[in-house]
């Protein structure tokens, strides 16, 4: 009876050093936020499309000034498990406790307020720049509805990005808005978290930490060409339950040709995984979000579990920020809402032949010319694509410019499978074409 007794203590005192342990390394979590070099008024070094000097207001869905002493309740920087003697004194203490549960029950994440723009987030580095610029082109090209394109650039892309962005028609530049901001990781680890994967890509983990005043947001990565208007997958977020946060598309549509399924050394996503490419964010409900893991039975915030999940998981992760993700939403399911691949189209949909039924049936939404595969011989299809938003001027017939000459460079690619399957390229992107021009002439 002693024996058991005495293992019966052994396993509370452990219980209550893990506790406090776990307790300790959410509350330093939550202390260190501040610490990442983005101040509360803004980011330096980001510049604005309307005025070119240091941002003087936060980028958001209202457009609102960004006003002195944010009340912290209200910007939900505080987790309701965090002991009050350790909060900043610019924070609450129990009332948070009570609004907070209000805020769940009256804020409506979907909500848009009146604002009709699409809010487009891109992340580059290195030698990016074109690439970024030709897939906001394509942005700008097809769609009807206004856009704001919040740009994550490496200091030196900065001024590249602005001047390129200016000298662009008139007409196009009344469609869109744009910011400039610097890469920004938490200081503690920035090395570890710009290396992951490739240099910068993990800075999507933070865009919901960043832009704390935008409420939805689409990010995509450099290597996107949109091939219908944007406000097409904005619309999306009106079809999300009151669980979904965020949407993405299936890595895979083919288990047998799956690389999650087959080779992860990690949790992931349904059946195939996830595809983080695309990537449209209700950012409102992933600040707030407790999310479920497999570190501690304690619920944590988006802010709180980035690091120790990388720490825990990077030596067996391959793809970076995106197996994070993968990781994050395989222990939240309910979280997430996925769209199908014509959304996400990459050339493991047709590289063994079609494997995107969707896409099969209406064409593709967006093109994902990953690997490199706009700038090399592997699959001259989708380069072909590249290439023809690139090189088409301002201003010209996107039917004559733009179309004609694509379908033309097209039957060239029938000797790959994605050629073969290349019809479903233009399917969409004529009806795009065909809709803007006939917007176009009703306006004159």
């Amino acid at each position: 009876m002693r024996c058991y007794l005495q293992a019966f203590l052994l396993c509370m005192v452990f219980i209550f050093f893990s506790l406090v342990y776990v307790f300790n390394q959410l509350a330093s979590t939550l202390e260190d936020r501040d610490g990442w070099g983005l101040k509360e008024q803004g980011i330096p070094g980001g510049r604005s499309h309307d005025d070119g000097h240091l941002l003087r207001k936060r980028p958001g869905l209202a457009g609102r000034d960004h006003e002195e002493g944010l009340d912290r309740c209200k910007s939900l920087s505080v987790s309701y498990w965090n002991p009050y003697w350790r909060l900043p004194a610019d924070v609450c203490g129990v009332n948070c406790l009570l609004e907070s549960s209000l805020r769940e029950r009256s804020s409506s994440p979907g909500k848009h307020h009146g604002d009709e723009r699409s809010h487009v987030a891109v992340v580059a580095c290195g030698t990016r720049l074109e690439e970024t610029l030709t897939m906001l082109k394509s942005a700008v090209l097809l769609s009807k509805k206004p856009l704001h394109f919040y740009v994550f650039a490496e200091d030196d892309l900065h001024e590249p990005f602005k001047n390129a962005l200016d000298s662009w028609p008139r007409t196009a530049q009344t469609k869109f808005n744009f910011t400039i901001y610097p890469i920004t990781f938490p200081e503690e680890n920035a090395k570890e978290w710009k290396k992951l994967f490739k240099p910068c890509a993990s800075q999507r983990l933070f865009l919901p930490l960043i832009l704390k005043e935008v409420d939805s947001l689409l990010y995509v990565d450099t290597d996107i060409i949109f091939l219908q208007p944007v406000e097409d997958i904005w619309a999306l977020l009106s079809q999300f339950d009151s669980s979904h946060l965020a949407a993405m598309a299936p890595e895979h549509e083919e288990p047998r040709i799956g690389w999650y399924n087959r080779f992860a050394r990690h949790p992931y996503y349904g059946k195939t995984g996830i595809n983080s490419g695309v990537m449209l964010m209700n950012m409102t409900r992933l600040r707030e979000k407790y999310f479920k893991n497999d570190m501690t039975t304690v619920p944590l915030k988006w802010e709180e579990i980035l690091m120790p999940l990388l720490q825990k998981y990077k030596l067996n992760i391959t793809w970076g920020d995106q197996d994070l993700l993968n990781i994050i939403f395989h222990h939240n399911p309910e979280s997430l809402y996925v769209f199908p691949c014509q959304w996400n189209y990459r050339p493991d949909h047709c590289i063994y032949g079609s494997n995107c039924q969707q896409a099969d049936q209406e064409g593709v939404f967006i093109l994902h010319g990953n690997r490199g595969v706009y700038h090399n011989d592997k699959q001259p299809a989708f380069r072909a694509v590249y290439e023809a938003i690139q090189k088409y001027p301002f201003g010209e017939n996107m039917e004559t410019s733009l179309l004609q000459p694509l379908e033309a460079s097209l039957l060239t690619t029938t000797n790959s499978y994605c050629g073969r399957a290349s019809h479903l390229f233009t399917k969409k992107l004529k009806q795009s074409i065909l809709s803007v021009q006939q917007e176009v002439t009703q306006r004159r």
